[in-house]
């Protein structure tokens, strides 16, 4: 089993981050398909050497759920609820559970960088190492979490936020949704959580209790936000900077002909 790393041994493993040209992306609203898109988008520009290693925050338009790359709908989310709430639903290209995201209680980022950049680390040590850096930023804001394995954040409270990874072409695609503010009551309404199975192929949810952060601070979501980017270019350097047309116009293209698609969406049905 792998041990946690101490804060020491994670600023040795990630020494070698300070040198890399991070691009850092704020927020900036666009619809659940075409964040999902864009992940896949910049996977393959980093892979290509077009663009360089990038930390982005995603902005939503709207309430979404994004679904793991392996899941079910149908065993997932209870539809006609989602309809009711005005929620998309949408898969993205990593794995894991289910994703609950409304624009005012959810903060998402991901993390595309090279696997040179985690060489020698195993899958769950790098988790640990992808997510350190926001442990460390909500510490200095007064939260007490950690890492626990494989891929969350969390307090005595319960779940702040959780991960999942997907790797392609010498690149890793990292991505956490923490809960800012969270409403159990809706979010049991719309995912199937401890429902009965309808389809037998899909990976299932795990539930959990979730400690949202407008109960550990006083801080606005944007101020979270901020704090976040701050901490990263703390840590590891960087370039706030934005999307280029040419990444725009081709999540676009990827939304017309994949993630916006049911032939993509409705997968393991």
């Amino acid at each position: 089993m792998d041990v946690a790393f101490t804060e020491l041994a994670i600023a040795k493993l990630t020494a070698s981050w300070h040198a890399v040209p991070w691009r850092i992306l704020p927020e900036r609203p666009v619809s659940p398909a075409l964040n999902v898109a864009l992940d896949e988008v910049l996977v393959d520009r980093v892979a290509a050497g077009a663009a360089p290693p990038t930390l982005r925050f995603w902005g939503w338009d709207s309430a979404a759920v994004v679904l793991g790359r392996c899941q079910s709908v149908a065993n997932e989310v209870d539809l006609p609820a989602a309809r009711d709430l005005g929620m998309t639903v949408v898969r993205r290209m990593t794995g894991g559970g289910a994703m609950f995201l409304q624009p005012h209680g959810a903060i998402t980022y991901s993390l595309i960088l090279p696997e040179a950049l985690l060489e020698g680390l195993t899958l769950r040590q790098s988790y640990e190492v992808c997510d350190a850096w926001c442990v460390s930023a909500l510490r200095g804001l007064g939260v007490d979490c950690e890492y626990r394995p494989i891929n969350d954040i969390a307090c005595a409270a319960g779940k702040i936020a959780g991960a999942a990874q997907a790797r392609r072409r010498g690149v890793v695609l990292h991505h956490t949704a923490l809960a800012y503010a969270f409403d159990n009551a809706e979010m049991l309404r719309v995912l199937r959580l401890g429902r009965e199975k309808l389809k037998e192929r899909g990976v299932a949810s795990a539930a959990k209790v979730v400690a949202p952060l407008n109960l550990q601070t006083g801080l606005s979501r944007e101020e979270i936000v901020d704090a976040l980017r701050d901490g990263f270019i703390q840590s590891h350097g960087g370039t706030v900077a934005e999307l280029s047309p040419a990444e725009m116009e081709a999540a676009e293209a990827l939304v017309s002909t994949k993630y916006g698609t049911a032939a993509w969406t409705d997968e393991f049905e």
